[in-house]
C-alpha cells in the first residue's frame, strides 16, 4: 500500500506519542521533501522532526512535477502542495491530510485521502488501540488539533 503524508498528521501524532500507529497500519509512508523541511527546518522542538530523520519506515522523496507543485502552491502551503503532487506521481492508495482546503483539492484530483481521525478509527478497528477518545482529547490539548463541531 502506497501512503503519502502531509506535515500536520505527523506532527500531531508525534506530539501525542502515537506516530507508530502509521507504521502499524501502513508499514511504510512516504513524505515529500517540503514536509521533511517543514518538520526539520524549525529544529528538533517540532514533534516528529527527529522521527522523520531516524525512522526507516518514513521515506522522503523529491517531487518530479514541479509545475504542478507551483500551481498547487497558489492554493495551499508547500508541504500540502508537494504531498498532493507526490501522491499523484506515486499513484498513492491514500494521502494523509487534515487541512480542509488540501482535502478538497486532493479529492478534485481523484486522490483518496484520510485524516487523523480516520487513522485513529482504522487503528481501533485493527485493534492497535482500544479507545479513540483519549487520543483525540490529547490531540486537542497537546497538539492544538481542531475538530469540526459536526464531528
Amino acid at each position: 500500500m502506497k501512503i503519502v503524508s502531509n506535515t500536520s498528521p505527523i506532527t500531531s501524532l508525534a506530539a501525542v506519542r502515537q506516530l507508530e500507529l502509521l507504521q502499524q497500519l501502513y508499514r511504510h509512508i512516504v513524505i515529500p521533501q517540503a514536509v521533511t523541511l517543514e518538520l526539520t527546518g524549525a529544529g528538533p522542538a517540532v514533534p516528529g522532526a527527529k522521527e522523520v530523520q531516524t525512522f526507516g519506515w518514513i521515506e522522503t522523496r523529491q517531487v518530479r512535477n514541479q509545475a504542478l507543485v507551483q500551481a498547487l502552491r497558489q492554493k495551499v502551503d508547500p508541504g500540502e502542495a508537494e504531498a498532493i503532487a507526490l501522491a499523484i506521481e506515486l499513484h498513492a492508495d491514500r494521502l494523509i491530510i487534515d487541512e480542509r482546503r488540501g482535502r478538497k483539492i486532493a479529492a478534485s484530483m481523484g486522490l483518496k485521502y484520510i485524516g487523523i481521525l480516520g487513522v485513529l478509527l482504522e487503528a481501533k478497528n485493527s485493534n492497535f488501540i482500544t479507545d479513540v477518545k483519549p487520543i483525540i482529547d490529547d490531540l486537542i490539548a497537546i497538539a492544538g488539533f481542531r475538530i469540526s463541531p459536526r464531528l
